[in-house]
């Protein structure tokens, strides 16, 4: 049965919600045979943290939030962050070269900017950030906007390249907008 929730009635959304916080909303597998579930929960959790995290970093309603992520779950938890800031997500694809994230990353100039250090695919871990971070290098050489933030997402336990000032692991952000019974 799907129940329908409008605004008239936002006060009760997250009571009606509630008796679906346990049911997995999300199934994430990746390679090699990784497998992640989110709860409902868990993941209206996670945007919430997501989006509290992106506000101390100053997004604000109608700003761009450049995600650069291969498909796994914090995809979808950026997603939802942004839309309850009423930011606008802009997709960087992976498979986007150095040269072609340059001029996307100049064109977009958005403060904030999240990434992974690496991910899996057919079989290899294949770099995520180095191509961002060269393209951020090569923005600037052009005279780009040197004020962002890059939040990394850890999804293969590899050593990255850092820009201290800048660079901010997503986990961490994310453990510094949770509710203090939930820190660790």
């Amino acid at each position: 049965m799907l129940r329908r929730v409008t605004t008239e009635h936002a006060d009760d959304a997250r009571d009606i919600q509630e008796p679906q916080a346990s049911q997995i909303a999300l199934t994430w597998t990746g390679e090699p045979g990784r497998m992640e579930e989110l709860t409902h929960g868990m993941l209206l959790d996670q945007a919430d943290r997501a989006a509290a995290a992106l506000a101390r970093l100053g997004v604000r309603a109608g700003d761009q939030v450049a995600v650069h992520l291969p498909l796994v779950p914090e995809s979808v938890i950026a997603t939802l962050a942004c839309g309850r800031l009423d930011a606008t997500r802009i997709t960087l694809p992976v498979s986007l070269t150095v040269p072609e994230m340059a001029s996307r990353t100049r064109e977009l100039g958005a403060r904030v900017l999240i990434t992974a250090d690496a991910a899996f695919w057919d079989g290899a871990i294949r770099p995520v950030k180095a191509v961002l971070d060269h393209a951020l290098a090569r923005g600037r050489a052009a005279g780009g906007d040197q004020s962002r933030t890059v939040l990394v997402v850890n999804r293969c336990a590899r050593p990255v390249s850092w820009t201290p000032g800048r660079d901010r692991w997503w986990h961490e952000a994310l453990d510094e907008c949770a509710p203090r019974s939930v820190r660790r």
